[in-house]
Parts: C-alpha cells; sequence; structure tokens
C-alpha cells in the first residue's frame, strides 16, 4: 500500500445517517483525512458508484431488509476490512425493539398498504451475517474516536478505543455522580466510553448510547436501581433503548420484563 491511498467506501444500511456524517463533522480533522485516503464511495458526499474493491469498507446501519442481507455479502466480499460504525451496525439499533414484537401487526397500523412493505422480522448487527474486523460503537460514534480508527488503519496499528466504562470519564471530567447524589437512573456503569460522560454532564443519567462495555454486570446495576426506587418497568425500558440488541442489555432488560 505504500505510495498509494487505501480506497474506503462508506455504506449505509438501516439508520438515521449520523455515524456516517460524523465523517463530515470533522472539521478541521477533514482535510488531513481526505489527504490519508480516497473515499472512493461515500453517498451522503460524492456521486460515485459502488464499484470494485475497498480497502477499507465503513458499514453504518443494521440489516433490517432482505436486499441489505444481500448488500452486506457483496461488500464483505469486496473489502480487505470491514469496519462497523454506530448502535445500529453493532447490535441492531434502536430499530431492533421489532425483535420483540409482531412486525407484521405493527406495519398494519403505521402503513396503509402493509403490503408494499419488504422488511425482515429482526434488525440485526453486521456481524450476525459477515466477518466485521472492528467495531465502532456510539449513538452517534465519537468524531474522535472515527479519526483515531482511520488514522490506526493508514499506520497499520490497532485503534486505540477505551475499553472502560463511562463512570470513568464522569469522574475524569470531574462529575459529581448523579446517581449517588441525586437517585438519577444512569446506565454509565455498564456503558462504554466514548461519548465523554455528555450526558452526567448536564445532570442526566446516562442513555447506553455507547452499548455495553466489556464484561458488563448489568445485575449489580440493575440491584442499585431497584434499591433508588426504580420499577421492574423502568430498569426494561432503560436497557431497551439505542442498544437493546446488544446480549448483556437484551438479556437485562428480559429480565425485567413486566
Amino acid at each position: 500500500m505504500a505510495g498509494k491511498k487505501p480506497r474506503v467506501g462508506v455504506f449505509k444500511f438501516s439508520s438515521c445517517d449520523g455515524c456516517q456524517l460524523s465523517l463530515l463533522d470533522c472539521e478541521d480533522e477533514l482535510l488531513a483525512v481526505a489527504g490519508a485516503i480516497d473515499i472512493a464511495y461515500f453517498p451522503e458526499a460524492t456521486r460515485a458508484d459502488d464499484v470494485g474493491h475497498y480497502d477499507l469498507a465503513l458499514v453504518e446501519g443494521s440489516v433490517t431488509t432482505p436486499h441489505e442481507a444481500k448488500a452486506i455479502q457483496s461488500i464483505r466480499e469486496r473489502a480487505t476490512s470491514l469496519i462497523t460504525i454506530g448502535a445500529c451496525a453493532t447490535s441492531g439499533g434502536i430499530q431492533a425493539l421489532k425483535n420483540m414484537a409482531d412486525v407484521k401487526a405493527y406495519t398494519a397500523i403505521v402503513y396503509a398498504r402493509p403490503e408494499f412493505i419488504v422488511t425482515l422480522d429482526t434488525a440485526t448487527p453486521i456481524s450476525d451475517h459477515v466477518k466485521v474486523d472492528f467495531e465502532l460503537r456510539g449513538c452517534p460514534i465519537s468524531k474522535h474516536q472515527l479519526i483515531e480508527l482511520i488514522s490506526a488503519y493508514v499506520a497499520g496499528r490497532k485503534p486505540q478505543t477505551p475499553p472502560h466504562s463511562t463512570c470513568i470519564e464522569c469522574k475524569l471530567a470531574g462529575h459529581v455522580c448523579v446517581m449517588v447524589s441525586k437517585g438519577v437512573a444512569c446506565l454509565g456503569p455498564v456503558t462504554h466510553a466514548g461519548c465523554g460522560a455528555l450526558c452526567p454532564g448536564y445532570n442526566r443519567g446516562c442513555y447506553g448510547c455507547f452499548g455495553p462495555k466489556e464484561t458488563p454486570n448489568t445485575a449489580s446495576l440493575s440491584g442499585q436501581l431497584s434499591e433508588n426506587g426504580a420499577s421492574a418497568g423502568t430498569i426494561h425500558r432503560l436497557f431497551s433503548t439505542f442498544n437493546v440488541n446488544a446480549p448483556a442489555f437484551r438479556a437485562e432488560a428480559k429480565a425485567h420484563a413486566e
């Protein structure tokens, strides 16, 4: 790859576009990023066709339709490295709530002509369908982690993303723990770091946007939330948001389903 820029493709599946737009939100860093890689396919920023091989494929969104289930296979075959970005791609996203419901009943309620809706019964992460080389979590992802990811790829090293919980970020920022001081429900102890403890910084509990950290003790956190007065329904809803289909969060939500 010496002397040649890595050919990069940015792909969107079922999602809101927020994670891939983090690349355009890099502002000052964008020129340096663009100078280090060849963005060959990126519908949000270019008109190029999706053709050929990619050294690096960045994939946002979950697999929710038969077309997507087929398309991800093609991308994987044409990519040296495939990296998923965001909660939808890494766990299924908010749309994975349909995994616990009757999809046909929902479409009949929402759409006037449900027979025109072509969808799978589930919304699943990319890793359920193809081999994924690295996952970048978040809803949306951190642009700083995205820059680190691309820089690491260009340099031929492993990306350095923190494995610890949001609580560590809270302490580093000097925030007072909202759960201890105010009894506010917070998923910080079991959530992957990356947002800079944004919500606790505004005296709100963590919503778990970055998904479960490594070896999360969700049962212990639920016990503490219960002691603080949270009902089973409240705990169920806390674990049933952006990363509801992440195994640790899914199991804990199911354990408190009413």
